[in-house]
């Protein structure tokens, strides 16, 4: 999303929502990051590129691009590029290397389908895959609002965690065990952003 459109589409937001934004000094402005984010709806990609100053993208299915031209057109210009349904799950990752090696940001939805609940899942292991793959920094993303839909005046949170170095989730393989523990590593992150932390992690802040 460019400089003009960002501040634009932010400003329609804070009129339409209750829309607040945290943790914005845990971004790091001068490298490309893996944004890890929970999914609660289809305006989940905006809300997750105002903030940023280098150009943010994200997978969309092949044909979203092929509904119509302005629509094509529109979330092009808010990053999204096609993944072809079907295509080897390696080329999906390799092209998603090559974003994040380009420059830019690369928007991560892990758990693949929007939670309508608030909770977050599990997630899947191509955001460990890309991560390892990358050696980009991943940064944890929380959007936070009531229900199962926005609505207007909603309050709506956009919360960013701190970033977890690509040293931390390094790999020496990619077996199903190696890429689960970075996984849940980045899905504990946007946990805690989400529904604030564990049960054993308050002990532990009670006690110090």
């Amino acid at each position: 999303m460019n400089a003009f459109v960002r501040y634009v589409t932010m400003g329609v937001y804070k009129l339409y929502y209750n829309f607040h934004i945290e943790g914005t000094e845990n971004i790091p402005q001068d490298r490309p990051l893996v944004m890890a984010s929970n999914h609660r709806s289809y305006a989940d990609p905006v809300i997750l590129t105002m903030p940023m100053k280098l150009p943010v993208t994200y997978m969309a299915k092949e044909e979203l691009f092929q509904k119509n031209k302005l629509f094509a057109w529109f979330i092009t210009m808010l990053g999204a590029f096609p993944v072809k349904r079907g295509a080897g799950d390696m080329q999906v990752i390799d092209d998603a290397v090559d974003i994040l090696n380009s420059g830019k940001h690369l928007v991560i939805f892990p758990e693949g389908t929007r939670s309508k609940d608030g909770k977050v899942g599990k997630g899947k292991s191509g955001v460990a895959l890309i991560a390892a793959k990358s050696g980009a920094d991943v940064l944890p993303c929380g959007i936070i609002f009531e229900g199962e839909k926005l609505h207007f005046r909603s309050k709506l949170t956009l919360k960013f965690g701190k970033v977890i170095p690509a040293e931390e989730l390094s790999v020496t393989d990619t077996s199903p065990k190696a890429l689960k523990a970075v996984k849940t590593r980045i899905m504990d992150a946007i946990r805690e952003l989400v529904e604030g932390p564990s049960v054993n992690e308050e002990s532990i802040v009670n006690e110090n």
